[in-house]
């Protein structure tokens, strides 16, 4: 969301933290309370729901996102 969203980091991390609010940071299963990856739930925050008609390159996660992990 700071990258692509315009938002500072301290703004990215408190909508990620908004959108994960039921395991702590360090939990290693914490992303798994979605079906779909934080990517699609940052890109529908940034662009809204129909992102992936509008911005097709952003349907799915960038590689510097992909190497995040």
């Amino acid at each position: 969301m700071h990258r692509h969203g315009g938002l500072t980091q301290e703004e990215s991390r408190e909508a990620a933290l908004e959108c994960y609010p039921y395991e702590p940071a360090g939990d290693p299963l914490r992303g798994l309370v979605f079906h779909d990856e934080a990517w699609h739930w940052a890109m529908r925050a940034i662009h809204g729901d129909a992102y992936v008609v509008d911005r097709p390159d952003l349907a799915r996660p960038s590689p510097a996102y992909r190497a995040l992990d």
